[in-house]
């Protein structure tokens, strides 16, 4: 059990380092509505990945063991809601579809980063 709480860890400080260094050089160097689609998917993302967690620490307690079936209303709710409020930012043109791109790959890079740094240390660990 370890290795997961471990890997949820660096997963969730990354994907808020990552998507402030994204915000921040978005904010420095491009313009603003490309910067505020990196925002607006970034927060999409993160925000998800963090109710994801929940509701699946939730259905995983021992004490009260939630329904398949919930689990994925709210799944669906969440995926929906995401989907709504995509559509909405990118017909009203208020962001730019490639800076969204970019946000929304926030958690995608932090569970890269995280695998790669496990492997790292499974690979120099053997060596040893």
């Amino acid at each position: 059990m370890e290795i997961q709480q471990r890997l949820l860890k660096f997963i969730t400080r990354a994907n808020w380092i990552l998507f402030s260094f994204a915000s921040i050089i978005g904010l420095i160097l491009l313009p603003p509505h490309f910067t505020r689609g990196i925002i607006f998917g970034g927060l999409i993302v993160t925000v998800n990945f963090h109710l994801l967690y929940r509701t699946l620490k939730k259905a995983f307690r021992p004490s009260r063991l939630s329904s398949h079936r919930v689990v994925l209303a709210k799944y669906y709710v969440r995926f929906i809601v995401s989907g709504l409020i995509i559509f909405v930012l990118i017909s009203g043109h208020y962001v730019d579809p490639l800076g969204l791109f970019i946000g929304l790959s926030v958690v995608v890079g932090s569970i890269m980063l995280a695998t790669m740094r496990e492997l790292t240390k499974y690979i120099f660990k053997e060596a040893i």
